[in-house]
């Protein structure tokens, strides 16, 4: 039965190709927009105040502290009852969206706050304003160094988007899901499925590696 090169060829591979398209249009916008909440959001946590720390903090407990099941279905589910009506994919984006941006919230966060608060001082006295020191000299230096992390976040990403079909939004693993519930061979076609996701995450893995090796600079940091 796992020979049966046709049943592949001719149903499960194409099937799963249209899904795949499905689900790296969640992950790239997701994985973007996600990067740039947490460079917002770590950066109020690190260094806000007041009415800004509050409003960062609770913002990455309750993204951190609850399911993504949970959050996709208050999305799609739970905000037309007040009149929010979102698409599956819209809802998936923005919940997938909005979960990664408080992990990568957390390992920017703890970037900010290793580099040395000297540095800050050193840039003001040169002239620099604090919005300045933060954004050319602190936060390049911050992205280095949670860049390992934020990676992993992306990896995660790439799994967890596997979610979107609860909310009908038909990716990748809802494709195997619909083709496995009509023909009744789950082992095969879910073990194609878990290959595209392996797949994915090693290209992903070789992509961030080039990366961390482009912004390496020798001397800052370990390696």
């Amino acid at each position: 039965m796992f020979l049966d090169v046709s049943f592949y060829l001719n149903q499960v591979i194409p099937a799963l190709n249209k899904g795949l398209m499905v689900s790296l249009a969640l992950i790239f916008p997701s994985a973007t927009c996600g990067l740039i909440i947490g460079i917002i959001i770590g950066t109020m946590r690190a260094f806000g105040k007041g009415p800004i720390y509050g409003f960062a903090t609770v913002y990455a407990t309750i993204f951190r502290g609850t399911p993504l099941v949970v959050q996709l279905f208050i999305l799609y589910f739970g905000l037309p009852n007040l009149g929010i009506y979102l698409s599956p994919y819209l809802a998936a984006v923005l919940g997938f969206t909005l979960c990664s941006g408080a992990y990568h919230s957390e390992y920017i966060r703890g970037a900010l706050l290793s580099i040395k608060k000297g540095q800050i001082l050193a840039a003001q006295a040169l002239g620099f304003s604090t919005w300045s020191s933060l954004t050319n000299i602190i936060l390049p230096q911050a992205m280095r160094r949670a860049l390992p992390g934020c990676g992993n976040e992306i990896i995660y990403l790439i799994k967890y988007s596997s979610l979107a079909y609860i909310i009908t939004c038909i990716e990748l693993t809802g494709q195997g899901k619909i083709i496995a519930s009509m023909t009744f061979r789950f082992s095969e076609v879910f073990l194609v499925v878990g290959f595209y996701y392996l797949v994915m995450v090693t290209i992903a893995t070789w992509l961030l590696k080039k990366l961390e090796e482009r912004f390496y600079v020798p001397g800052f940091g370990s390696r």
